[in-house]
């Protein structure tokens, strides 16, 4: 695996060197919006998955034509998240993904939940274990509570069939993770 980036304008963390998580551009600057935009195509992004209900960038990424943009959105109010949601995007990102040099990104506003959340059911549906792709994500993005993890799980193991055994020990692995691993309300206040 390639190093993965780190960025100095956008707020957006690489999980892999092909599949990033984060917040938005900039939506009280747009010079720094710019410079964000600006920065991720620098560092190689080619796709990106807006999950906010509440904003849309479509315009923003006009400057970079070459980016395919895809505004998912989904309410951030601890909803149920309907297996279409993750059906769509995942499907739209693997599509993506056959393509060696594409890389991803799914955001939401603050890349708290939402943006993390469909990081999840990608590197699930890419095969990851679901212990190693929370870590994982947590590790490159100290915020990423992704709140639907397990809604994303339930999701994955409808796709795929699992049987039910692992899916209990899958649930549990999971559910043990989140409790050796609490976020931190001063990184996701940022203080």
């Amino acid at each position: 695996m390639a190093d993965r980036p780190s960025f100095e304008f956008a707020t957006v963390s690489a999980v892999t060197d092909r599949v990033w998580i984060g917040g938005d551009l900039s939506i009280h600057r747009s010079d720094l919006a710019r410079q964000q935009a600006d920065e991720l195509v620098e560092h190689g992004l080619t796709h990106v998955v807006d999950c906010r209900s509440e904003l849309d960038d479509a315009v923003r990424w006009r400057r970079h034509p070459a980016v395919d943009y895809l505004n998912h959105p989904m309410d951030d109010a601890g909803q149920e998240v309907p297996d279409e949601w993750f059906d769509e995007a995942v499907e739209h990102l693997q599509t993506a993904l056959l393509d060696p040099a594409a890389v991803v990104l799914t955001h939401c506003h603050a890349g708290v939940n939402r943006g993390p959340s469909l990081g999840f059911a990608l590197l699930l549906a890419e095969g990851w274990d679901p212990v190693e792709a929370i870590g994982r994500i947590r590790s490159a993005r100290l915020i990423a509570h992704t709140f639907y993890a397990e809604q994303a799980l339930r999701w994955h193991h409808e796709r795929t069939g699992t049987p039910a055994a692992q899916r209990r020990d899958e649930r549990a692995a999971l559910t043990e993770w989140r409790r050796r691993h609490p976020v931190s309300l001063r990184h996701v206040m940022g203080r």
